[in-house]
């Protein structure tokens, strides 16, 4: 549930950076997560790193973009670029439920909430602004990004 948070945020980002249709699947064949834009052209993937214990995002080149890591001790997950400074970070929010993400100076980004009424995560900015929201798609087994 959490490398999916993870793999979420990611694609909010790409996704609130571009506003179009993003979509995400997982490829079983290079045990990867494929991110597509609205044209279907391949802009990046990511891929557990097991013997560091990261996600690593790259470009559809292969050049490394960044890393996210779990901190067990503050219990979020960071966000490093490829130089390895730390861009952000990201954690659930109990009382709330939802997920936050934050810059590298603990001003907030997004948040993401499930929506069990529509089933799909609405993501906000952080003034509280719907911008756009995921919405599995069990007919292409894949999750899309919609920007409003």
């Amino acid at each position: 549930m959490r490398t999916i948070l993870i793999i979420l945020a990611v694609v909010t980002v790409f996704a609130t950076s571009y506003s179009q249709e993003y979509t995400q699947k997982y490829n079983s064949l290079l045990d990867q997560t494929e991110f597509y834009d609205s044209q279907g052209r391949l802009i990046g993937y990511a891929k557990e790193n097991t013997l560091l214990n990261q996600l690593e995002y790259y470009d559809s080149y292969g050049r490394l973009i960044k890393t996210q890591k779990h901190n067990d001790l503050l219990n979020q997950t960071e966000t490093y670029d490829s130089y390895g400074r730390q861009k952000g970070y990201s954690k659930y929010n109990d009382l709330l439920q939802q997920n936050e993400s934050y810059d590298q100076y603990g001003k907030p980004l997004y948040t993401k909430k499930w929506n069990s009424l529509l089933e799909q995560y609405d993501v906000f900015d952080s003034r509280g602004r719907q911008i756009g929201y995921y919405k599995y798609n069990s007919l292409l087994e894949k999750w899309e990004y919609f920007a409003e």
